[in-house]
């Protein structure tokens, strides 16, 4: 259950899909929820804000401005990666940023395209639903459309390899 529309904005964090938690710097700073929420990975985008101080929490930090001109991108698979072994392995991962709007939501929706195959349209969806604050900058818009394209070319082209056809069909 979670909160009510009126107190959305308000939330520290939200879930995203099972065991992908977004949320802000408030969320992370707050160690009975983290506990709660059975925290095992906190992926921090942010050059400044501070991790967790929880000893049994794994930290990954993406240090990222909230600037369009930000390499965002460069972080994506590394970051999707790791929220997927961390779900493999039963656990949750807590990405977050100051507010829980525009590096961390990022990252969440470049996560949904990675691993649940989502289009971006479809994973920005699943990150607004949850949280409607999520408003990644036009820099980081730019770059999941970026990273989109390349999922899908990556896609042909296994699938090319698959048939022993190059992706041009010849």
């Amino acid at each position: 259950r979670g909160p009510s529309p009126g107190t959305a904005a308000m939330a520290p964090l939200c879930t995203v899909a099972a065991g992908l938690l977004l949320g802000s710097v408030r969320a992370a700073r707050d160690a009975a929820l983290l506990q709660r929420e059975r925290v095992t990975l906190c992926i921090n985008v942010s050059r400044q804000q501070p991790f967790p101080a929880l000893q049994h929490i794994h930290c990954l930090r993406v240090p990222v401005f909230d600037d369009p001109a930000e390499d965002l991108y460069g972080y994506f698979e590394h970051c999707s990666e790791a929220i997927e072994d961390t779900l493999r392995g039963g656990g949750t991962c807590l990405v977050y940023c100051k507010s829980g709007r525009s590096r961390s939501a990022a990252v969440c929706t470049a996560f949904l395209m990675r691993h649940r195959h989502l289009s971006l349209q479809e994973a920005f969806a699943t990150v607004k639903a949850a949280r409607p604050e999520a408003e990644p900058n036009a820099g980081f818009w730019t770059q999941l459309q970026r990273y989109e394209e390349d999922l899908r070319l990556r896609k042909l082209s296994t699938e090319a390899c698959g048939t022993g056809r190059h992706p041009g069909g010849f």
